[in-house]
């Protein structure tokens, strides 16, 4: 007899529900999240007939936790399922809209004994698969925090110190730099000593070349520093001194969050190039025109090293959003950019495929004929993306490196390989 298990996955609890093939109630409990509450729902599982020969499959709302990591372990299906697609499941037995713990148990438990051909198992990843996916996550997390923050503080700046937001505009090498460039070492480290107009009128210059080399600068010191000191004591306009006194003290608030957030990043930054190194994939992802130690992590970490994840080039591009979406009904048809998909690559696919058109490559020329035919700069990025993804997944199946000549066959003329960025 086929049994199916369904888990309302919930912080302080679970709800487990087993149902036969004809979809009746097997058995039903509530379970913590302990090793006493694993013992409970493998003996619940015993008793309705599983086994390693036969396990029976669980189907739960979340791909991560505790729970799932031991339910992995014992080498059983483990299907995570879309709590909005279990919302939908949920519609077609109650109209009321009525809800509770057991009966998204039940639902759960329901929608593998009817469409499990529909919905697809953890997949296989090796541990260290698995490693580079919590780092390379965690590193786009906080990446993202850094940027919010940057943005916070530079608009608290422009509100009563936009001289520290010109000084370093440009730092006397000529080379334009985006004023929200303050995750940068030197000009935190100028802030903290200089944090507001009346401060920045009198601090002098061995104070900033000071702190300059506290932040790790080596070159051109003392010309930074002149510059530095002499933007912040250009006339500008003031708030009145108590408010002036209050904003400081908010944007060092601000600042000392942002340097933390920066420290994370660092160490999240060598932390995961050292993991993704030693993955047997490496060579191949990084053989690829803009990808490096980071970004290829990200894909590896968003795709994974199970080979049978995706059965083919364009499951993994509809995965990572970068293949278009038809819509037909009728006599309309409409072609469209597919808005559901994996944001985290479909956020590294976006930088990977602009760094692999910035430089001479057929990588570049591809991107040329998809803006000569009519594309937009978005659209014809995501179209070289979802080429080089196909590329990509061909690679990985075959164990074969990057070539620009096959992958490419029509390109004009041959390109000199340039490491990425």
């Amino acid at each position: 007899m086929a049994v199916y298990c369904g888990i309302d996955w919930a912080e302080g609890h679970h709800d487990i529900a087993l149902v036969d093939g004809g979809g009746t109630l097997v058995a039903k409990r509530r379970i913590s999240e302990s090793v006493d509450g694993f013992a409970e729902l493998t003996a619940m599982l015993a008793a309705a007939g599983d086994s390693a020969a036969a396990p029976i499959p669980v189907a739960i709302e979340t791909p991560r936790g505790l729970l799932v990591a031991v339910l992995r372990a014992t080498g059983r299906p483990v299907y995570p399922i879309n709590p909005l697609a279990v919302a939908r499941y949920r519609g077609r037995t109650s109209v009321s809209g009525k809800k509770s713990d057991h009966a998204d148990a039940m639902a759960l438990a329901n929608i593998l004994r009817t469409d499990a051909h529909l919905h697809r198992t953890l997949p296989a990843d090796s541990g260290l698969a698995r490693s580079i996916t919590v780092l390379a996550r965690a590193y786009q997390d906080a990446v993202w925090r850094r940027t919010k923050l940057v943005q916070e503080l530079r608009a608290r700046l422009r509100e009563y110190y936009p001289g520290f937001l010109a000084a370093f505009a440009s730092l006397g090498s000529g080379r334009r730099l985006s004023t929200t460039q303050l995750a940068s070492a030197d000009a935190r480290a100028v802030l903290a000593i200089a944090a507001s107009p009346a401060e920045g009128l009198k601090v002098s210059r061995a104070r900033v070349e000071a702190a300059l080399r506290r932040a790790g600068r080596q070159r051109r010191v003392s010309t930074v520093a002149a510059a530095i000191t002499a933007a912040l004591r250009i006339p500008q306009l003031r708030q009145e001194l108590v408010v002036e006194q209050a904003m400081r003290t908010e944007a060092l608030t601000l600042l000392g969050v942002l340097d933390a957030a920066c420290d994370s990043v660092h160490q999240l930054t060598a932390a995961l190039a050292e993991v993704f190194q030693q993955h047997p994939d490496y060579a191949i992802i990084t053989s690829f025109p803009g990808l490096a130690d980071i970004s290829g992590a990200i894909v590896l970490a968003e795709i994974g090293d199970d080979r049978n994840r995706f059965s083919d080039d364009r499951a993994l591009q509809a995965f990572a959003g970068s293949a278009p979406v038809t819509r037909a009904s009728g006599k309309s048809r409409t072609v469209t950019r597919r808005r559901t998909k994996n944001n985290r690559l479909a956020a590294v696919g976006y930088s990977w495929a602009f760094t692999a058109a910035s430089r001479p490559s057929p990588a570049r020329e591809h991107y040329l004929r998809r803006r000569a035919s009519g594309d937009g700069h978005p659209a014809a990025l995501r179209h070289l993306f979802n080429r080089m993804l196909g590329q990509l997944h061909h690679c990985l199946r075959t164990g074969q490196v990057y070539d620009p000549v096959k992958a490419y066959p029509n390109a004009t003329a041959a390109h000199p390989q340039q490491a990425a960025a």
